[in-house]
C-alpha cells in the first residue's frame, strides 16, 4: 500500500456492444490469464441466452442482478488492546460494485451447469430475482455486520 497518496482510479472504456462501463468491468473480472476475447464471448453469449429465456432487455436484467448483489455493510477487523473485533462499516460505492461483480462471477464458477456461459446465465437470472449464491453471500455479510453492531463504536 502506497504511503504518499491514494491510488488513482482508472476510467475504463465502455464496451462496444452495450456502451456500458459496468459491462467492461464485469468482462475484465471474468477474464482469466489475459484472454479478454474469450471472456467477451462468454459474456455476450450469456446475454443472448438471457434475452431468449426472459424475453426482456438482458442489460436491464444484468444491471438489476448487480444492484441486488451490492452489499451496504461489511465487517472489518480492528485490533483494540490485544483483541481483534469485527467492526461493521458502510461499504464505499466503488467497493460495492466490485464486491457484487466478484460475488456474481465466483458464484457462477461454483455452479454445476456445463459451460461458463450457462453458469453465468443461471447466476445472473437468479440474482436478478433476489436468489442464488451471490445474494446469499450478500445476506451473510449483512448478517455478520448486524451481529457485530455492538462493536460499531470502534469504527475509524
Amino acid at each position: 500500500m502506497g504511503r504518499k497518496s491514494r491510488a488513482e482510479i482508472r476510467k475504463v472504456l465502455p464496451d462496444p456492444v452495450y456502451g456500458s462501463q459496468l459491462v467492461t468491468k464485469f468482462i475484465n473480472n471474468l477474464m482469466m490469464r489475459g484472454q479478454k476475447s474469450t471472456a467477451e464471448r462468454i459474456f455476450y453469449k450469456a446475454m443472448q441466452e438471457i434475452q431468449k429465456k426472459s424475453g426482456q432487455d438482458p442489460l436491464e436484467i444484468f444491471k438489476n442482478a448487480v444492484e441486488n448483489t451490492k452489499p451496504s455493510l461489511e465487517v472489518r477487523s480492528r485490533r483494540v488492546g490485544g483483541a481483534t473485533y469485527q467492526v461493521p462499516v458502510e461499504v464505499r460505492p466503488e467497493r460495492r460494485q466490485t464486491l457484487a461483480i466478484r460475488w456474481l462471477i465466483s458464484s457462477a464458477r461454483a455452479r454445476s451447469e456445463r459451460g461458463m456461459t450457462l453458469k453465468l446465465v443461471g447466476e445472473i437470472m437468479e440474482a436478478a430475482a433476489n436468489q442464488g449464491n451471490a445474494i446469499k453471500k450478500k445476506i451473510d455479510t449483512h448478517r455478520m455486520a448486524e451481529a457485530n453492531k455492538a462493536f460499531a463504536h470502534y469504527r475509524w
